[in-house]
């Protein structure tokens, strides 16, 4: 039991991989797809001359224009408005195409026309199967790289700017500018008793 478990799992992980793999067709790509088949879809029933008012008409017309409004807010180059997540918008996609591909049978008008239908809705699948679930420039990537481009910048500025205190005395040791050979160091005791010496051998000498 636990063996066909484990090639269970191996096998869904395959198909995870292969799902990866397959996914090649690019978000701009796919954005100009969406809108011509919508045309398409629309102007069908006219252009393959199967317009006679019942199902085989107006199910192309309603996807397509339902598809083109879809595209208008996904999350992807060619949007107006980034509302529907990509990986929404491909499932959408594969459900209204397989919707498509058998409308034919599933309103009983097969014997009428079927192969428009039929190829359209395979074509709206394999849209939605072999596109990549995120755009190539997504705004949030932009805002974080800015982001963290900003952080970094403001961090820089805040080591450069920093202050060296000394934690003997609490009080700010002048900082030499950048680029200059002198000491960094906090002094420590024995320099300051140094530097005490020599002020006091100055006084006396004075």
């Amino acid at each position: 039991m636990t063996y066909n478990k484990q090639l269970e799992h191996k096998y869904f992980l395959c198909v995870i991989k292969l799902f990866k793999v397959m996914r090649f067709i690019p978000t701009r790509i796919h954005g100009m797809v969406d809108y011509l088949m919508g045309l398409l879809l629309i102007a069908s029933p006219w252009i393959f001359n199967f317009n006679r008012g019942g199902a085989e008409t107006w199910i192309p017309v309603i996807l397509g224009a339902g598809l083109i409004l879809i595209s208008l807010f996904t999350d992807y180059e060619l949007s107006v408005s980034r509302k529907i997540s990509m990986p929404t918008h491909l499932w959408m996609d594969v459900l209204a195409g397989a919707f498509l591909a058998v409308s034919p049978w599933l309103f009983d008008f097969d014997e009428y026309v079927y192969l428009p239908h039929l190829i359209l809705g395979i074509a709206e699948i394999g849209a939605g199967l072999f596109t990549k679930k995120v755009p190539d420039t997504h705004p949030h990537h932009t805002a974080n790289n800015a982001d963290a481009r900003t952080t970094t910048g403001t961090a820089t500025t805040s080591r450069t700017n920093a202050t060296i205190v000394d934690n003997s005395t609490n009080r700010p040791v002048d900082r030499p500018a950048m680029g200059s050979n002198a000491d960094t160091r906090v002094p420590s005791e024995r320099d300051r008793a140094d530097r005490e010496r020599i002020d006091r051998d100055r006084d006396r000498l004075r």
